[in-house]
């Protein structure tokens, strides 16, 4: 069923995932196939601008994540799972793709890439959230079964509290502005369940230390990591990490921060353009 009480949109169309979960996407523009993979707490609208620039020169399909908008939501969460939704993205529009990801969509990017060699063609992995020092605290491991409990008590909002302020570090000054804001705050409430998946995906990437992992050993494909030079040093280092973990190109881009993706996408399309021309020439 749909995760919350957004409207039909006509402009939505729908595949369906291994699992039988419909998702929703909007398509727009001619070319190759860029697949926008969402933030937390984030439906297709946040991607729309950044859409809208990449669809002059591509195919763009931007999607609801399973748990958000218009897409559906089984309550059997796993990567793999997600995964699958984006392989019944890339079956329909042509078998290959290159994916877009920021915050724990980058993550999300690089798994189905390492998944998928033969249908991800590239990868443009902008901050993945990677705590790989002491720069911030850490992700307790037990974050997503705390907010798993809240949601379960009916604590929705509870649950988005604790996930910004523990998972994404916001203030409790920042939290309570974001709170004042009542329709914004009421559509991450709707996507309260879709925290525990993030949480859960990015787990072994935010415990403070130095990555260890094999996640990444069957990604062959190209991928380029993105940080904006106002985002905060624990990114920095953290996104340095991977991409040296990954082999991953690095590249800063100036200006940008966290939020760059949603709030002023113009800044990062060079970078992006520039990787996809490479790419795809």
């Amino acid at each position: 069923m749909p995760n919350n009480n957004a409207s039909p949109d006509p402009s939505l169309h729908q595949v369906t995932s291994a699992d039988g979960t419909e998702i929703s996407f909007e398509r727009s523009g001619q070319g190759e196939t860029v697949i926008l993979v969402a933030q937390a707490l984030s439906d297709l609208r946040d991607n729309r601008r950044l859409g809208a620039l990449l669809a002059v020169t591509h195919t763009v399909v931007n999607y609801d994540r399973r748990g958000r908008g218009n897409s559906g939501d089984n309550g059997a969460w796993s990567v793999a799972r997600e995964i699958e939704d984006i392989e019944a993205l890339i079956d329909a529009h042509g078998g290959r793709a290159v994916l877009f990801g920021a915050s724990s969509g980058a993550v999300l990017a690089l798994d189905a890439a390492a998944a998928l060699p033969e249908k991800v063609t590239g990868v443009i992995a902008y901050e993945p959230p990677v705590i790989a020092d002491d720069r911030r605290a850490p992700v307790p491991r037990d974050l997503a079964d705390r907010l798993e409990g809240l949601i379960r008590d009916g604590r929705a909002s509870d649950a988005v509290r604790e996930f910004n302020r523990v998972a994404l570090g916001a203030s409790p000054l920042m939290i309570a502005a974001m709170r004042l804001m009542v329709g914004p705050w009421r559509t991450m409430v709707a996507m309260a369940q879709t925290t525990v998946y993030d949480t859960r995906l990015c787990t072994g990437l935010q415990d403070g230390v130095p990555l260890a992992t094999d996640r990444w050993k069957g990604l062959r494909v190209h991928c380029l990591v993105l940080v904006g030079s106002k985002s905060e040093p624990f990114m920095q280092s953290g996104t340095r990490e991977l991409s040296s973990l990954t082999g991953a190109s690095y590249a800063t881009v100036d200006g940008a921060h966290h939020a760059t993706p949603m709030m002023r996408p113009s800044t990062l399309i060079p970078s992006v353009l520039s990787f996809l021309n490479a790419t795809h020439p």
